[in-house]
This record gives C-alpha cells, structure tokens and sequence, in this order.
C-alpha cells in the first residue's frame, strides 16, 4: 500500500541530503510533493530527476519559511505533510561563536521550522483536517560537542519545539513528530569533514569502522522512517522525538 497517496507534502530543504532522500521516498509512497532549496541547480536537478516541484527559498527569512507553505497550497488547494528538513551545521563553540552565527542557526535550524509549522497548521484548521508534520532534528540537541554550540542550542529548541506545538493541537488531529538524527553519510556530511576536519577520501570508511553497527546512518532509511511518521501507520503518536542513532543517550560503558 502507498503509504502517502494523494496526499500533498512539503519538504523544507529538500534539494540535498536527508531532504532529498525524503522528496524520493515520499514520491515513492504515491505523495504529490513540493520540496523548497537555496541553490536553484540542485533542486531544478532534482525535480527534472524525480518529478517533484521545486521552490526556491531561502529559509533564514521567516517570510519565505511561511511562503513556502502558502504556494504550497495556492498550487494544491491544501497541504497535508510538512518536513522540515533544512540544517545548518558551521562550527562554533561557546567561545568563538558570533553574534552573527548564533542567529544564522537560529534562523534556519529553529525560526524557519516554527514559521512553516504555523502556515501550515494554518491551512489545516482552517479546513478542520487532520496532517502531520515532521521535523528533522539531531542528536546534539541532547548536548553535542563543543564545536557545535550554536547547532546544539538550536535543535535543542527544536526538540521543545516539536513537543509543544504536538500538545497544541492534537485536538485538531494534527501530529507532529521530531527525528533526531545521528551522523549521516551525505554529500554535505562530506564536504564538512574536509572543509572543517581535513577529512580525507577514507573518512567515510573509518568513521564507519568505528560505529556499532558497522556504518554511518543512511539516507534512504531515515527517508522510509519519516514516510512512516508522516502517514496513517504510525497512529496516534505525536510530540514524539525519536533518537535515531545507534547510540544509546545514557548507556555508560
């Protein structure tokens, strides 16, 4: 069964990465989707390959993170699924980081999620439908390391976030669920550890060896896991943030 069909999704940062993964699986489960991206050859490249729609949007302006949700329906009527999958992930601790960075993190990684959530949950009451939303968080919101403060602060707010707005409205039958994620092998993942760690054509391999399970998180199985939050088989759970990672928060050796 198509676990999505004929339902409308929109995917915020979906040109890339985990947001790319997650266009194709939606498309898989018979969704209709429209997914938004910074860097136009990217996205124009993804929806010649797939099918889906492309919006250009640059979401550290809260004005185009509720934008995005409002051509959404202006194209559909309506929207049924929002994943908020954009990340912003530059280094900085407590002590280098500055004013400027602080809030770029805050923009893209909590203001523009909150402002596409309140657009479409929106669109949802207004016609008295249910809808789920998912957003993509990390596991450094439980404290991460020390040269991801700022990254940490802010899906930390994400993660309250999440559980607040899924107590606001589960009356209105609107679910919304968080994932946060673990270290993940993406193009982006990629470029990082050579721009910031001097990372070399192994890392993939070595950080994989290093894993408990023998490998970094995957795309394409974060995709399938979000599908399923989005669609009627996961039930009722909402205000749910799930650590998506093979290590256990807690567990001492």
């Amino acid at each position: 069964m198509a676990l999505l069909q004929d339902r409308i999704v929109l995917v915020n940062g979906g040109s890339q990465g985990v947001g790319a993964g997650i266009v194709r699986a939606a498309l898989g489960a018979g969704a209709t989707v429209l997914f938004t991206g910074r860097r136009v050859e990217l996205g124009e490249k993804l929806a010649e390959d797939t099918g889906a729609h492309f919006m250009r949007a640059d979401l550290a302006d809260p004005a185009q993170a509720r934008d995005s949700v409002v051509r959404t329906v202006s194209a559909h009527g309506r929207i049924d699924c929002l994943v908020n999958a954009a990340g912003l992930t530059s280094r900085g601790s407590l002590l280098d980081t500055t004013p400027e960075l602080f809030d770029r993190h805050m923009a893209i990684n909590l203001r523009a999620p909150f402002f596409a959530m309140q657009a479409a949950v929106t669109d949802m009451k207004a016609r008295r439908a249910p809808g789920t939303i998912v957003n993509i968080g990390s596991n450094c919101a439980r404290g991460g390391p020390p040269h991801l403060a700022p990254y940490s602060a802010a899906k930390a707010g994400l993660a309250g976030l999440t559980r607040n707005a899924a107590h606001a409205h589960r009356w209105d039958r609107i679910r919304i669920n968080g994932l946060d994620i673990g270290w993940t092998d993406t193009e982006g993942e990629d470029a990082t550890q050579r721009a910031f760690h001097g990372a070399g054509a192994d890392w993939r391999a070595r950080a994989a060896a290093a894993q408990p399970m023998g490998k970094l998180g995957q795309v394409d199985e974060i995709a399938e896991f979000v599908v399923f939050l989005l669609s009627d088989r996961s039930g009722v759970v909402t205000g749910s943030v799930i650590d998506w990672d093979q290590n256990v928060f807690g567990g001492q050796d």
